[in-house]
């Protein structure tokens, strides 16, 4: 059946992603072991709908160039709505590329579309032969299409439980007419728990802690920090 082909796709590029990710901020970004994205457990559901969006593109009657260039703008499209969703909607950044040349609004720039169009790259020419045997291996596999039930009744409470959290953040993220980092809110987390004597969480790493008076605390440091750096800047500037 079609629909467990989809699920089966949605669960490999959703825990494929979160691997990619957890690499990612580990070698290049945060360099520490950070649980990447908005839910607790090994999946990252931008991933999983871009895995989809590839899968989906492989069959449009086009040439496998042509394929790449257009899956290319879709999954830079598809980034920047989910960044703009949860920066305007719930005040949280995922990512930040502010830093980065020619970013928009910090959400997309030019270095990652090239990275999202790699990736096209290799699953055009590489990966769909494999990952749509895989999908229909697995959709006429009994106890395969159970493990993907499992998956997504652990998948839909972890979005449930997140969600919540999302919302309490938001709250203390409004009071400061801010956004909470997710990334280095984690990190400071840990940091936190580390003073403390406590044990570190990557897993569920908002667990155990009183969300908003740790959100406040954060929001203030980083309030402060940008404060100094602009104060060093007008005295830079005075000499």
């Amino acid at each position: 059946m079609i629909f467990f082909r989809l699920a089966f796709l949605f669960m490999v590029g959703s825990v494929g992603g979160w691997v990619l990710e957890l690499f990612f901020r580990r070698l290049f970004s945060t360099k520490k072991w950070i649980n990447p994205g908005f839910l607790n457990g090994p999946y990252l559901p931008m991933y999983g709908v871009g895995t989809l969006l590839l899968y989906g593109a492989c069959f449009l009657p086009l040439p496998r160039w042509a394929l790449v260039l257009v899956l290319l703008v879709s999954l830079t499209l598809l980034e920047y709505i989910t960044g703009l969703i949860f920066i305007k909607g719930m005040h949280i950044k995922l990512w930040d590329y502010s830093k980065q040349w020619g970013n928009v609004q910090g959400i997309i720039c030019p270095l990652f579309s090239l990275l999202w169009g790699a990736v096209a790259a290799v699953f055009v020419y590489f990966l769909f032969g494999p990952l749509h045997a895989g999908a229909v291996w697995a959709a006429e596999t009994s106890w395969m299409i159970f493990l993907i039930g499992a998956f997504y009744g652990i998948f839909f409470v972890d979005l449930c439980i997140s969600f919540n959290v999302s919302l309490k953040l938001r709250r203390a993220a409004v009071e400061w007419k801010a956004a909470i980092e997710y990334e280095q809110f984690k990190a400071a987390l840990n940091d936190r728990r580390r003073q403390l004597r406590q044990r570190r969480r990557f897993l569920f790493p908002f667990a155990g802690v009183p969300l908003r008076e740790a959100a406040h605390d954060w929001l203030k440091k980083q309030r402060e920090a940008l404060r100094t750096l602009l104060d060093a800047n007008k005295r830079g500037g005075k000499r």
